[in-house]
């Protein structure tokens, strides 16, 4: 814990952006995860996850929760030509939840959620019957793995106490959710979400902004599909 403490605190540029990120899209996650009964901590996963940013890791993760591909479509997102609700932070969070609890049943204690989210429960279910143990805190592991809980536990630390870690935020300096946005639902292909955009009085690349899930420059729509696009 004292190691990553340390790793997190003076990481400043990292750090920064975990804390003006965390005002934008706790609001978010937190409502998700209280509807889904998982305890508010696991906002803190995807701050360790993604640092509540859309990455695409080395191994294809992508989103704010780092979904490889099959996990994603086993949780019900979408993924095509067009889509990819990995990015998509409402929906994201609620497989997150789905995940979490598919885990939970399994595992018995959410810490052991935290190890098997990171090191996927095959192998984390493997490790526990190898060394005949049943706890996270009980088990020798790789060294990423046997890290990340107490990741999580300091970016809760310095996320909620950033004073203590010498971080001084004003209000104005962090992100925060652009509460103009209109909601348009979609029930029909789109073929240029460029004249799309314009037609409501945007450009592309905002709309590509605020809906980082759009991932082609066209939106196909099955029959009795419908989509929400936010539009500033």
């Amino acid at each position: 814990l004292d190691r990553e403490l340390s790793v997190n605190a003076y990481w400043q540029s990292t750090t920064l952006l975990n804390l003006k990120m965390s005002n934008k899209h706790f609001p978010v996650v937190e409502k998700i995860l209280r509807e889904s009964g998982i305890p508010e901590d696991f906002k803190y996963l995807a701050v360790a996850e993604s640092g509540l940013r859309n990455l695409t890791s080395s191994a294809s993760a992508k989103g704010y929760w780092q979904f490889m591909k099959l996990a994603a479509t086993e949780m019900g997102l979408e993924i095509s030509e067009d889509v990819d609700e990995r990015m998509h932070i409402e929906k994201s969070t609620k497989a997150a939840c789905n995940y979490i609890k598919q885990l939970y049943r399994r595992f018995g204690t959410w810490t052991n959620v935290a190890g098997a989210y990171n090191v996927g429960p095959t192998s984390f279910a493997k490790t526990l019957a190898e060394q005949k143990e049943s706890s996270y805190y009980h088990i020798n592991v790789n060294d990423e793995t046997s890290r990340y809980l107490f990741r999580i536990i300091a970016i809760k630390e310095i996320v909620r106490n950033p004073q203590d870690f010498g971080y001084y935020l004003e209000d104005q300096h962090k992100y925060s959710q652009n509460q103009n946005l209109k909601n348009i639902n979609v029930t029909v292909t789109i073929t240029s979400l460029a004249d799309f955009a314009h037609q409501y009085g945007t450009t592309y690349r905002l709309l590509k902004y605020y809906n980082p899930w759009l991932i082609n420059t066209k939106l196909t729509v099955a029959p009795g599909k419908e989509y929400i696009l936010k539009v500033p």
